[in-house]
């Protein structure tokens, strides 16, 4: 894995946990991300646990849908930095890589990974010896311009409306 560019960065807490490669292993996956987070002092009711628990939920589905070999977890590792979280969640397929797709009218699916590229200040892909990681990061402060912890506003024009994309 490589290391985060940048400035150095101070760890303050880690969290890593397995679970199995199922819906419910997904859905304990962010329960616990939560209950995790609570413990290091941001409740529910914050934005960063909010956007956390979305980005937790999406990559851990992506996984259990995705990234299932059989007889094998998944993981998941919180990384509580000074100045950001990172939140990653390894499989066991390297073969089958995440890509954001495009809109398609009506989908009933396709659209996690446009959720995370919305949510996340960053996001990307790393190769482990078996399979990936795919890791998102929120900024733990909120600054101007921003939606969430951090997320930047995209699509914002200068008057504050929201500019839609144009439907197919």
């Amino acid at each position: 894995m490589t290391a985060p560019s940048g400035r150095a960065r101070t760890l303050v807490r880690v969290f890593t946990q397995r679970f199995t490669s199922t819906r419910r292993g997904a859905r304990l996956a962010r329960q616990l991300a939560l209950v995790e987070l609570h413990d290091w002092g941001f409740p529910e009711s914050t934005a960063l646990s909010a956007d956390a628990g979305l980005l937790v939920a999406e990559l851990a589905a992506n996984a259990v849908r995705h990234g299932r070999v059989p007889g094998r977890d998944f993981e998941l590792k919180l990384t509580l930095l000074e100045e950001l979280l990172r939140i990653e969640v390894s499989d066991a397929r390297r073969d089958r890589r995440p890509a954001v797709q495009p809109h398609a009218h009506q989908a009933e699916s396709g659209y996690g990974l446009r959720i995370v590229d919305a949510v996340a200040a960053d996001w990307g892909v790393t190769d482990r010896i078996i399979g990936k990681t795919v890791w998102a990061e929120l900024p733990r402060r909120r600054t101007a311009g921003t939606l969430g912890m951090g997320t930047p506003v995209r699509g914002v024009q200068p008057a504050g409306k929201l500019r839609l994309p144009a439907r197919p």
